[in-house]
Order: C-alpha cells, then sequence, then structure tokens
C-alpha cells in the first residue's frame, strides 16, 4: 500500500513505521512519526493550504546520519497523502537510484487518520535524500569532491573533432584530392558526412528519448533494439576501439621513426622502432587515463590547440609566397589555372578509383561516436551528445573542405624537387604539364613516372607548403595521439556498461569501478593489453579494414535503432530531439550496410558472422533484463495487427487447432495437466492456465503471485498464458472463463479439466459444481478433455500453499514415491531454478509404447487430431497409435477396412484398428457390484421410514432415485463392461483416450460422476476422456 518514508540506519527491516497526521502553531502540518498535536490545520478563507510532509523515523539519531536533511514533499489539495507530481516517482527504472513510490490506491482510499506507509526506497543502508537528475552519484560527505563533469563543448564536441582529425587529414587528403580531384573528392567528404550527419541525428534522437547514463553506442542500441543485439554490438564496438587505439598509435610511431630516420637515429630496425615507440606511446597514454578524466580532458585540449595551430600555420603557409626550393616541390600558391587542373581525377595505379579513395578516407568519419562513449561522464547527456556531435561534423567537414581546395589550388600533381628543371626564357618546346606555364620543366620525372614530389606522389605536401614544416608534424602528432587517447577511453568505458549487464560470462570481473567518476581501471588494463599485442604485430593493414567495418555496423544499427523505435509508434518514444527522420535513419541503416561490402567484402562477411554468433548465444541463455526496447514495442504491434486481421479470417476445418483453456488452478500445483496439453499445442495452438480463485482465498493470495507463476511456466518452457479469476465457485469461474478468455479469433475452443478423484469423498455441492462446468462446457459449444492421472494431479501437499478446490487432494498423493520430498513454499518457487520443476510423465520418452484410442462416438474427429498431434512430438514420436472402434463379430473386418480407409484419408498414418465385437456383453458381477458400491452413498431409496420421497428430492437434488438408477441401468452397464475391454487391452500403453459420453439433462451428477470414474479406473497410465464439439476437425478435402 502506500509509501511515503526516509530510509535511515537503524531502521528494523520489516517493520513499518507509524506515520500519523500532525499540525502544529508553527506552520503548516507535519506528517511525522515523532510527535503529534490534535490542533486543526490551518485554513485561509475556504482554501485548505496543501501542507508539507515530512518524513522522519524516531529510531534514526542525528549521528548516524550526518549531513541528511528532512524530506519536504507537498501534498495536493485533495488529500494530505495524496502527493503533487514529483521527479522521484519517475526514477525507479533508473540504475544505483533511490527511489520513493507515491501512495498506493489502498493507502487512498483508507479513511483512517493513522496511516502505515511502507518503507520502499532501494539502497541498503544510509541517508534518504531527493533524487536528482544530475548525475548518477547521490549526494555524500561535505567533504567528498564531486564527479569530474562535462559539457558539450569539451565532453563532446572537441572530443569528436580530435578523433575525426587523425592522420588521414595530413597524410592521406591531399594523396586523395591528387587521385579523384577536388569534385570527387568533395563527393566523398559529402557522402561521408551524409552518414555521419544521418547517424548523428539517430544518436540525437536515441540520447533525447530519456536519460542516457555510461555505455556510449552499446548502451544506445543495447536499450532501444533489446540485449540481442546490444550485446553482440558492444562486444565487437569495444574491441573495435580498442584496436582503433593501436592502429592510431601505430600511425603515430611510423611518424615518429620516420621523423629519426631524418636525423639519421635508428634504434633497432625500422619494423622494431615501430613496436618500442608504439609501446611506451600506449603506456604513457595508458596513464594518463588512469589518472582520471580530469587529467585526460586536459590532454585532449592541449592537443586541440596544437591541431588549431597547425591549422593556421598551413593556412599561413598557402598565402605566403613560394620559394624557387617549393617550387620545385610543385608548389606555386594559389593559381586559378592549377585548381582548374586539378578538378578532374588522375587515376593512377591498380588501387586508383573511387571507392577505394573512398575507403581510404571514410576511416576518419568514425570518430562522431567519441563523446557519447563517455555519455556517463557528462552533465546533460541528452543536450551535449547532440549538439556537441552535430557541431563536430560541421567544423571538421568544413576544414577537410577547406583544406582539399586549398591544396589543390597551390600544388602541382607531379613535381621533381629539381631545382635545375626551372626553364629560362621562354622556351617551352618539349615541356610536359601545366609546370610549364610556370616556369619550370618537370617533363622527364613525369614521362618516367619518378616524380618524387607534387599531389600525387608526397604525402608530406600540407608540411612542406606551411609556414613551418615541424607545426605540421605536431599536428599529426596530436591528431594520432588524441585519437588513441580518445579510443583508449572509450573501449574500457563501453565495456564497463556491458559487463554490468551480465550478458555473457566471465567478463563481470571487470565491471568494477573506481573512484568518483566510477572509472573502469581493469577495463583500462584490459584494452591497454590488446592494444600491445596488435602493436607488436606491427601488421595492421587487414584489421584495419575490420574495424572500418565494426564501425559501420554499430551505425547501421544505430540508425536502425532509431528507425524502428519511430515505426513502432511506442507512446515511450518521445524524443526532445526533432530534426530526425525515420527513413533517412533507415537510409543510414541500409547505406551503411552497402558501404560495408563495397569497403571490403570478407571483412564485412567476418563481422555478420561475428554479430551472429554473439547474438546466438544471448538469444539462447535469454537474460534476465527488461529494457522496454522498441523489439518489444514491435512485437506488440505485430500481435495486435495480426490478432485484427485474424478476426477477418473464416474459421476453415484445416486449420483448425484444439485452443485450449486449461483450468489448472496454480500451475504449479499441477505440472501433469500443464505437460499435457503443452504436449500438443506447444508450437501449434492457444494454451491458457485458467486459476479460478476462491473469493475467500483472494486476501491470503500473494501478491507477486502471477509473476512468479509465468516464471514458472517460463521455466518449464511452456508457452501458455496464465489468466487468474476471482469467482465465488468452481462454475462460476470456468463459465465466466469459458465467455471472457482469449482475443477474437485467439480464442479457446476447449475446454480442459483435472479428473475429480476424490469426488466420493467431496461434498455434494462441490461434486454438483464440477459436473455443471462439463455441462456449461458443451452449452457453450467447446470441446472437452479430462486428464485422470492413477497418482492424481494436485501435488499442492508438497507446497505449504493453499489452492482453490475445485480439484481436492489426491489421498494417493501422499504416497507417491515418484514426487520430490522437498516440502517448500510455493513462494521459493519464484528465486529457484529448474531443480524445483517436478518432472511428470509427459516429459518422459515413451519409446515404443502405444497411444490406445477408444473412438467411442463420432465427436468431428478431435479424439484422433490430439494423438496425431502428441505424435508429433519427440518424446512420443515413436509411439503407436491403436485405434478401438465398436462394431459386430459379423461385419469385423468390413468395418474394420472402412476404419483404415477413412484414416488414410485423413494422413494420420494410424493403421492398427481393432474392433470390439463384445462390447455389448454383459459385465462382469465382481465389476458390477464396484460400480454399484461406488454409488450406493448417493442412492435415494425410494423406501424410507417417515419421510416422503418428495421432501427427500427436495432437500437432496444430487441423489439418485431408484428410477433414475433402474432407467441408467443399461448405460451404467456398457461404461462398466467399456471399462474391462480398455483394461484388458491397455495395460501397457503409454496413454489412453476414451469418448467423453455426453451427459443427459435428466442424468444425475453423482450417476454421472461415476461413469467418468468407472470408464477409467484401473489404468496403469494416464486417461483422458474427450469429446469434440460434433462439429468436423478433419477433413481429407483440399478445399
Amino acid at each position: 500500500m502506500g509509501q511515503i518514508t526516509s530510509k535511515r540506519d537503524g531502521l528494523v527491516p520489516g517493520v513499518l513505521p507509524r506515520v500519523r497526521f500532525s499540525t502544529g502553531e508553527e506552520g503548516p502540518p507535519r506528517y511525522s512519526s515523532q510527535h503529534s498535536d490534535a490542533n486543526s490545520q490551518q485554513q485561509d478563507g475556504n482554501l485548505q493550504v496543501p501542507p508539507t510532509i515530512v518524513v522522519s523515523d524516531a529510531d534514526s539519531s542525528v549521528s548516524e546520519c550526518q549531513g541528511s536533511r528532512m524530506e519536504v514533499r507537498r501534498s495536493s489539495f485533495y488529500s494530505t497523502l495524496d502527493l503533487v507530481p514529483q521527479l522521484e516517482h519517475y526514477a525507479s527504472t533508473l540504475p544505483h537510484e533511490r527511489t520513493r513510490s507515491r501512495p498506493s490506491l489502498e493507502a487512498l482510499r483508507r479513511a483512517s487518520d493513522e496511516v502505515e506507509v511502507e518503507n520502499t526506497t532501494t539502497d541498503s543502508g544510509g541517508c534518504s535524500l531527493p533524487v536528482t537528475d544530475t548525475g548518477n552519484e547521490e549526494p555524500q560527505a561535505h567533504e567528498e569532491k564531486a564527479p569530474v563533469r562535462f559539457g558539450w563543448v569539451t565532453g563532446v564536441m572537441v572530443r569528436c573533432m580530435l578523433n575525426i582529425w587523425g592522420v588521414i587529414l595530413f597524410l592521406r587528403l591531399s594523396l586523395i584530392t591528387s587521385q579523384a580531384g577536388v569534385l570527387l573528392t568533395w563527393l566523398i567528404i559529402l557522402m561521408s558526412v551524409t552518414v555521419t550527419s544521418v547517424t548523428a541525428l539517430s544518436i540525437s534522437a536515441i540520447a533525447t528519448n530519456g536519460r542516457v547514463t555510461s555505455g556510449g553506442a552499446y548502451f544506445l542500441i543495447s536499450r532501444s533494439l533489446g540485449p540481442e543485439i546490444g550485446g553482440p554490438i558492444g562486444m565487437v564496438f569495444s574491441f573495435a576501439n580498442a584496436l582503433a587505439c593501436a592502429l592510431n598509435t601505430v600511425g603515430f610511431a611510423e611518424v615518429v621513426r620516420d621523423l629519426l630516420q631524418e636525423f639519421g637515429v635508428v634504434m633497432v630496425d625500422a619494423v622494431n622502432d615501430v613496436r618500442i615507440v608504439g609501446v611506451v606511446t600506449v603506456t604513457i597514454l595508458l596513464l594518463i587515463s588512469l589518472a582520471g578524466m580530469e587529467w585526460e580532458s586536459k590532454t585532449q585540449i592541449l592537443f586541440f590547440i596544437i591541431l588549431l595551430v597547425s591549422f593556421s600555420n598551413y593556412l599561413a603557409g598557402t598565402i605566403i609566397p613560394p620559394s624557387v626550393e617549393k617550387q620545385a616541390q610543385g608548389i606555386f600558391g594559389y593559381r586559378s589555372e592549377i585548381l582548374v587542373s586539378n578538378l578532374k581525377p588522375d587515376w593512377r595505379g591498380p588501387e586508383g578509383n573511387f571507392f577505394q579513395m573512398f575507403a581510404i578516407f571514410f576511416p576518419s568519419a568514425i570518430g562522431i561516436l567519441s563523446g557519447a562513449n563517455i555519455s556517463g561522464d557528462l552533465k546533460d547527456p541528452a543536450t551535449a551528445i547532440p549538439k556537441g556531435t552535430l557541431m563536430a561534423i560541421f567544423w571538421t567537414t568544413f576544414s577537410y573542405l577547406v583544406i582539399s581546395v586549398t591544396v589543390a589550388s597551390c600544388v602541382l600533381r607531379d613535381a621533381s624537387g629539381n631545382i635545375t628543371d626551372i626553364l629560362t626564357g621562354n622556351i617551352t618546346e618539349g615541356c610536359v604539364g601545366l609546370g610549364c606555364h610556370l616556369g619550370w620543366n618537370f617533363t622527364e620525372c613525369i614521362q618516367s613516372q619518378t616524380c618524387k614530389y607534387g599531389l600525387a606522389n608526397n604525402s608530406k605536401v600540407l608540411g612542406q607548403i606551411s609556414g613551418f614544416y615541424y607545426l605540421i608534424t605536431a599536428g599529426v602528432f596530436a591528431a594520432s595521439l588524441s585519437s588513441a587517447l580518445g579510443f583508449l577511453i572509450s573501449a574500457p568505458k563501453v565495456f564497463q556498461c556491458l559487463c554490468r549487464d551480465n550478458l555473457y560470462p566471465y567478463i563481470g570481473f571487470f565491471a568494477k569501478g573506481y573512484g568518483k567518476n566510477d572509472e573502469p581501471l581493469r577495463a583500462y588494463l584490459l584494452c591497454y593489453v590488446i592494444a600491445v599485442a596488435f602493436i607488436l604485430i606491427a601488421e595492421l593493414n587487414t584489421i584495419a579494414a575490420l574495424i572500418s567495418n565494426f564501425f559501420l555496423c554499430s551505425y547501421s544499427l544505430i540508425n536502425f535503432s532509431c528507425f524502428h523505435a519511430s515505426i513502432t509508434n511506442s507512446p515511450g518514444w518521445r524524443p526532445s530531439f526533432h530534426y530526425y527522420s525515420k527513413w533517412t535513419a533507415l537510409f543510414g541503416a541500409v547505406i551503411s550496410v552497402v558501404l560495408m561490402f563495397l569497403f571490403t567484402w570478407w571483412a564485412a562477411l567476418t563481422t555478420f558472422c561475428i554479430i551472429f554468433f554473439l547474438f546466438g548465444h544471448v538469444n539462447y541463455n535469454k537474460p534476465k533484463v527488461n529494457w522496454g526496447s522498441s523489439v518489444q514495442a514491435g512485437t506488440y504491434n505485430m500481435a495486435l495487427s495480426y490478432s485484427v486481421a485474424l478476426s477477418g479470417v473464416e474459421d476453415h476445418v484445416k486449420n483448425f487447432r484444439p485452443q485450449c483453456l486449461v483450468l489448472t488452478g496454480p500451475p504449479n500445483q499441477r505440472p501433469a495437466l500443464v505437460d499435457f496439453v503443452g504436449s500438443f499445442t506447444k508450437h501449434i495452438s492457444l494454451m491458457i492456465c485458467g486459476d479460478i480463485i476462491m473469493a475467500e482465498d483472494r486476501q491470503s493470495r500473494p501478491q507477486d503471485a502471477t509473476d512468479w507463476l509465468l516464471k514458472w511456466l517460463n521455466q518449464r518452457k511452456v508457452r501458455s498464458f496464465y489468466t487468474p479469476f476471482t469467482a465465488d465457485s468452481l462454475r462460476l469461474g470456468a463459465r465466466h472463463l469459458l465467455q471472457a478468455s482469449g482475443l477474437g479469433k485467439l480464442k479457446p475452443n476447449t475446454l480442459v479439466l483435472g479428473f475429480k478423484a476424490n469426488w466420493r469423498d467431496s461434498s455434494p455441492e462441490s461434486i454438483e459444481d464440477y459436473i455443471n462446468t462439463i455441462y456449461d462446457t458443451f452449452d457453450s459449444n467447446f470441446c472437452l478433455c479430462i486428464l485422470r492421472m492413477m497418482d492424481g494431479l494436485d501435488i499442492s501437499d508438497q507446497f505449504h500453499f493453499e489452492v482453490n478446490q475445485g480439484f481436492e487432494h489426491d489421498e494417493t498423493v501422499e504416497n507417491d514415491d515418484q514426487q520430490s520430498p522437498e516440502r517448500e513454499s510455493a513462494d521459493d518457487l519464484s528465486d529457484k531454478g529448474d531443480s524445483d520443476q517436478i518432472k511428470t510423465v509427459f516429459q518422459n520418452d515413451q519409446g515404443k509404447k502405444t497411444i490406445d484410442v477408444y473412438w467411442i462416438a463420432d465427436d468431428g474427429g478431435l479424439t484422433l487430431l490430439v494423438p496425431y498431434l502428441l505424435t508429433r512430438r519427440k518424446h512420443w514420436h515413436r509411439s503407436k497409435v491403436r485405434v478401438f472402434i465398436v462394431g459386430d463379430e459379423q461385419n469385423m473386418e468390413e468395418g474394420r477396412n472402412e476404419m483404415i480407409a477413412l484414416l488414410k484419408r485423413f494422413r494420420l498414418d494410424f493403421n492398427d484398428v481393432t474392433v470390439m465385437t463384445d462390447s455389448e456383453r454383459r459385465p462382469h458381477d465382481k465389476n458390477l457390484s464396484r460400480f454399484v458400491d461406488s454409488v450406493a452413498p448417493f442412492r435415494l431409496y425410494d423406501e424410507q421410514d417417515g419421510v416422503s420421497l418428495q421432501e427427500l428430492r427436495q432437500s437432496t437434488p444430487w441423489k439418485i432415485s431408484d428410477k433414475e438408477f433402474e432407467a441408467f441401468k443399461p448405460k451404467s452397464e456398457r461404461k462398466v463392461r467399456l471399462n474391462e475391454i480398455i483394461r484388458r487391452n491397455s495395460q501397457h500403453a503409454a496413454l489412453v483416450l476414451v469418448s467423453l459420453p455426453v451427459p443427459h439433462s435428466d442424468c444425475p451428477s453423482a450417476l454421472y460422476m461415476a461413469w467418468l470414474d468407472t470408464l477409467t479406473c484401473g489404468l496403469r497410465c494416464p486417461a483422458v476422456l474427450i469429446r469434440g464439439n460434433q462439429q468436423n476437425v478433419l477433413t481429407y478435402y483440399c478445399q
């Protein structure tokens, strides 16, 4: 019921504090457990001032809760207990948050001056303080520093720009411009920006649809598409970030090696120098990471400043008049003719094509997730991620476009670097190339293809054109180191969130965080080990292709997450960022997959194989998480759509399915009944477990009973709905369930009951209730199945739990050696695993035993359809179905052949048919007398002293009069005789199905109960009394 409380150390668990309304002279009414005054509430005119509710606890002390303050909670003017809307009431789904509940309806409806309020904080110990929306951490002691949180500039924009400005900008953009030309280079840049911009819009929409915590791309995808998709992406995305750290470190190490070689310094050799510099570099980056996010952020700002200085140095160099040495290298400053010559492509070499240049450039765009990856360290992720990511894309795109067009305006494609190639005078005869018009003759190196300078030949052209060469080298250092540091930070943050979700085994060790920022130190070390391992390999071209595919796969799923969440029309999809479209998100998802295969098809296939393997692991283990994903919303939409569409489809006999309403009571109390129906409905048709709760038992029923009963069904792998229903009697509850259960065409057509084995000891009202339920079933035009287990159905005596008495306990169950000896409360089932699942005969392999069908009456074919469906299960597929029919001795062979022909037309593959020619014989006297004795307590003898027959009929309507007993005597003898035949033929069968006799309206309930008992008594296997509704469920026509 209602909960308004503040948790204190010293509050005894399970003891509810007594809370009273009290008012004081000094202010508005207070809600306190320490004092109570009888003064009336202050009023201003006719309007009552909404009181402030202060919740405190008499057992808590000031010394136990230093720095805490009283909780002030404003009530509405409807009631002092009814609270106004408050943020903390909606924070229950956030991790690591203390939560409070608003008063329940039961508490609000209580007209009492003294209200018990339940403690509902979910933390353990400590002082309860109001939930804030500014971070995951609760306020601690005054002396503890607050965690470091970043805004959108330093936390997202700068971080993304640093990762986008990689070594490709300084070392590859000039080569791409030379081969593709300015126009196609701009097209490559704009195509890449299109993908990243659409992805950024999708990220912005997802990030603003609720509060975002740590985990970055993994968090966004997993909370949108569920753990099955999010888990694999989290794993590969973390690994890709670790590899990207290694790649950028190697890029830095190669530049350092080349720089050392220019000065004649060699440590070991070219390869080992890269390894040494790379390992030392990544170790320094690790130390910066371990120092905390504050130091890492300061380092990134330093790198950002260096890059800005490098850009300024380059732009200044383009307007400085070039020296003769620079002109020999093809650098002439801004010239329109140079720009015109560089507009069109000039493909060179085997890899000279548009898509190869696109593949070289696109990895520079993978940095757009850098800000989202540290979402847990942002002040306001919902604002910072959209603003910072989009601004980073804008400025980096602008810089790429400017640099590509400026370098193409200043530098020739080919130059020799030889000062002697300068033209003297106006002699240009035999001169080839644009250099001839600029006073230089580069013909020799152009024709021999030995030019070492120019856009097409020198990757260091940006440094050569700049004002100061080594500032560009510093820019290369800053770009590669900032990217490596960014990826070294991102990978552990994402991996820590993945580990905390427990989707994969053996990785929980890396979930632990340290310090005020919850730093994943263990994950840092793991990322460091991976990076060092791949740095030592020193051959990373193959891994580079995989990394691009991993990031593209992440982009694709982020876009698809946005599209899927939009298309499902879930009320929970309410992003505050509105500048997105579900169709652009779908375009981004599709184009990302297309690019994966265009860049490197084998890497794309490898990526998908890894994703599918990890997906299969999560999907098989089905983690117990519920994130309200769009997949759930999509499932609901599909189910609703198909259900409505199915309602307009007319029924056809070929599509008949036994859709069963099973009166199980609590399903875990009658597992045999559940397993029997599940055996022929799983993956085929509808099954609903109906639990009729007597009105007097409703209060004693645990509140979470429905949840753990559904959990029990899931653990048993039974595909069934569970529907509890409160009623005054079994018949009334069953009648309502027959009418109201189901939805549209997904509505039961068959009622399944357990046999009332203890009917002789039951009250007459109970028997009448049971038989009337059968009557109501036929009146509702339902089919009917009654399952009888020789050792009983009800196992509730093994649990301290009361079930409804529609079916009462079997005495034989107490002595059943096959049942579990443990006696536990039913509540324990919610905390146990499969070990508490009691095994029944329907879960065993039946081998080559027989299923015997006594098709006594033509009910439409349900008696044959159920055993056929059973034989499609692996536990029953080797069982042989035998069909027994009634016939006379003279026409026995003809009747058998006709039945075999009918079964063949039904395509049931039942070939064993037996004609019972002795069914009309009189039963043995012993068996007949046993039947008479069983109904003797329910007989209404005509001759009784002092009491008229009419009075007896009125007082005991369920009893059998002599006249009725004689009238139904032939029918009774036939039931006894049929039982003799069944016992003779089916002692070793796995299952027996017998056509259920339809009760006459004037048949006494006790007599009909005796018939059902007689038909199935004395068997060692389960017996099913089954009856269709006289409508065909089998046909041999194709239309």
